[in-house]
């Protein structure tokens, strides 16, 4: 019993070490050929319920985003089928895609 208490203390420990981690700018690509994600160029994925996500494939990293309105609304622009991928999202990185 007292292992099964130190095993459920040392889980909830290590849990709330991770909260208190540093924010970092989520804006900035970290990778090794790092820069600006607004020096990538993004396109739309739609997704099957026919709503658009900002996608930028830098080759070794990708990146999603949900589009919405001022409102804060889902954008369902209808630009493509779902399942769907538009747009120059691979252009802006010298990393070639390992796939």
């Amino acid at each position: 019993m007292k292992l099964v208490k130190l095993t459920v203390a040392l889980c909830a420990a290590v849990v709330v070490a991770g909260c208190d981690a540093p924010k970092k700018d989520k804006t900035v690509d970290r990778g090794f050929d790092s820069k600006h994600l607004s020096q990538l160029k993004a396109g739309i994925w739609i997704d099957p319920n026919g709503c658009d996500h900002w996608i930028i494939d830098d080759g070794a990293e990708g990146y999603l985003s949900q589009r919405l309105d001022k409102y804060g609304k889902p954008v369902c622009s209808g630009t493509a089928p779902p399942n769907t991928a538009t747009g120059a999202f691979k252009r802006g990185s010298s990393v070639p895609d390992p796939i």
